[in-house]
């Protein structure tokens, strides 16, 4: 029985074949050191919990996506909406992402091999100061499996 191993290898490999991806951890946040720049952009995934039903499981999976805000030295005075770092490009390519993992369990390649989300996830954006600036996307993610245990 490996389902928990299954879960994970399969998101970590679906979130490494993304551009954006560069780094994907998994278990307590404050484990990895977030100093570190060169393990972002990152992926940091944990499972919360793992419901019962008749012949599947669903994992409760919490995801963040993030990377670091770079702010420019030079001032930017021509447009003010975009200011002074790259906030917007964090944002859009972790959005992004999260999307590409939600829609192929939704509807794509592993929601053909069974992997299939069970609620209509939020995705939810985030900017905090650990080391670096980070910004990002968290989802809690529902994902139902079948259950492969045999009880005979």
């Amino acid at each position: 029985m490996t389902h928990v191993y299954d879960i994970l290898e399969i998101i970590k490999d679906e979130l490494l074949t993304s551009p954006s991806v560069n780094t994907v951890t998994y278990g307590d946040l404050s484990e990895v050191d977030l100093d570190k720049t060169t393990i972002f952009p990152l992926s940091h995934m944990l499972i919360d919990s793992a419901n019962y039903k008749e012949r599947t499981v669903v994992f409760n999976i919490n995801l963040l996506c993030a990377d670091i805000v770079d702010y420019n030295t030079k001032k930017a005075n021509h447009e003010l909406f975009y200011g002074n770092d790259n906030l917007q490009d964090v944002m859009n390519t972790q959005f992004q992402v999260i999307n590409s993992l939600i829609m192929k369990l939704m509807r794509g390649d592993l929601f053909e091999m069974n992997y299939q989300v069970t609620t209509q996830p939020t995705a939810e954006p985030f900017k905090e100061r650990f080391g670096n600036e980070l910004a990002g996307w968290g989802v809690n993610i529902s994902i139902e499996v079948p259950n492969g245990i045999s009880i005979c």
